[in-house]
């Protein structure tokens, strides 16, 4: 028989739909960091994140009742993304990218672990392109970031990034071509931001 920390999502769903909390918070524990890392990318700003995932997890827990099935991940990963923007629509001034501290702090996925034999100039170099490329982010429209941020910086694939923003795979990649061709435009105008030979500059 399967720990609780082991139970499929599907079976924790049904349970929480039955009134059970505990079975509600193994899902948050499992999946916060992901709802996290993506409230983070698409507001830019820690404390904004911290709220919109709060908030994402209590209106999924509101909600549990009308999941259908399916991937849960992706249930919730639409609901915090809806969030944002909703966040987004009501303080659109609070959120610029955030500072480089926090990005570095509270990410897992979308940053790159520092080589120990980085040297320090190497590292901050580094480390303000990384700021600079969340600034970029942050100047495209909501949708095409969405799009951008879930495929290209947390690596989920077509199909499911689909799913999240209850679109079609046709239409991700459209909005995720012309996300690409407005960040390379932002690293021509500012080379002096990214560094030279810019990945997205390919």
């Amino acid at each position: 028989m399967d720990g609780p920390g082991e139970q499929p999502d599907d079976q924790l769903a049904s349970l929480s739909k039955d009134g059970s909390l505990d079975a509600f918070n193994m899902l948050v524990e499992r999946y916060q960091q992901p709802v996290y890392n993506l409230c983070l990318r698409l507001l830019g700003n820690q404390q904004g994140a911290e709220d919109a995932t709060q908030e994402a997890f209590l209106s999924a827990y509101r909600a549990i009742s009308r999941f259908q099935g399916g991937s849960l991940r992706s249930w919730l990963l639409r609901i915090a993304a809806n969030q944002c923007k909703d966040e987004l629509r009501r303080h659109k001034r609070k959120y610029r990218a955030g500072s480089l501290e926090e990005i570095f702090d509270t990410i897992d996925q979308p940053v790159e672990v520092s080589d120990p034999a980085e040297s320090p100039p190497t590292r901050v170099e580094r480390a303000e392109v990384a700021r600079s490329l969340q600034d970029a982010l942050m100047q495209l429209p909501f949708y095409q970031r969405r799009a951008i941020v879930l495929v290209d910086v947390l690596g989920y694939p077509y199909d499911e990034a689909a799913e999240m923003c209850e679109t079609t795979t046709g239409t991700i990649k459209s909005r995720i071509h012309r996300a690409r061709e407005k960040l390379r435009g932002i690293v021509r105008r500012n080379p002096e931001l990214f560094g030279p030979g810019s990945r997205l500059e390919d």
